[in-house]
């Protein structure tokens, strides 16, 4: 199944999500499959798809989704099913530990990995609460799986730390009060040479955050100033 993106249902090898019952089916098989990993209660269902809370054909709808996949319960009882979604979790769990472990080179693919599946809309076009939801969490997915992948190609150096400068340039622009994105962007651009456009780097955040917040970097990125000074 691929929740990001394009909606895609697979099952033996066979496209099957035009077979589901419309718009609602749709929205019903992917909180199931979103929630799959824990027990889901009948008003869950029934707030996820009708927010006014009025039941408007949840057992006429499971039955319909029922006839297109097979379900234990309110479980999809496929075996070793494949959810985009839990993929790119695994993925920067996996770049992360391997940074962690100071092998770069293992963190460049699965780092990828997580970036391609939470860069891309999750339900694109659909508006829910629990939507909003997990697309809050996969926005921090998103912001993780850069952060990998901006530390395994530092890690590497050479002719990747161009991508780290982009993906500390991308860090910034998402998230302007991380300094998690700076300190990668600095890093990225003093080790490619251009020291002077890292120390500008710094002193854009540190304005920002005495302007806006009124407070300075953090400890981290103040020693990084120093190192670009000394």
């Amino acid at each position: 199944m691929q929740l990001c993106g394009r909606f895609v249902v697979e099952l033996d090898d066979r496209r099957v999500e035009d077979e589901l019952p419309g718009r609602q089916g749709r929205l019903l098989l992917a909180f199931l499959v979103a929630n799959r990993l824990r027990t889901v209660s009948r008003d869950e269902l029934i707030e996820a798809l009708w927010p006014s809370g009025q039941d408007s054909g949840l057992a006429p709808l499971l039955s319909k989704l029922r006839r297109v996949l097979p379900f234990d319960g309110l479980r999809p009882a496929v075996d070793e099913l494949w959810v985009d979604v839990e993929a790119a979790v695994a993925a920067v769990h996996r770049a992360e530990s391997a940074l962690a472990l100071g092998d770069p080179h293992a963190a460049w693919g699965p780092a990828q990995v997580a970036m391609f599946v939470a860069g891309r809309p999750f339900l694109a076009g659909e508006t829910a609460a629990w939507i909003d939801d997990e697309r809050r969490r996969l926005g921090e997915l998103h912001m993780r799986s850069l952060e990998a992948y901006a530390g395994s190609t530092l890690g590497i150096g050479g002719t990747e730390l161009s991508a780290a400068v982009r993906a500390g340039r991308q860090l910034v622009a998402l998230e302007p009060y991380r300094e998690s994105g700076y300190r990668i962007l600095m890093d990225a651009l003093d080790r490619e040479g251009n020291s002077a456009e890292a120390l500008l780097v710094y002193e854009a955040l540190r304005r920002k955050l005495r302007d806006d917040l009124g407070i300075n970097p953090s400890a981290s990125t103040q020693e990084l100033h120093r190192r670009l000074l000394a």
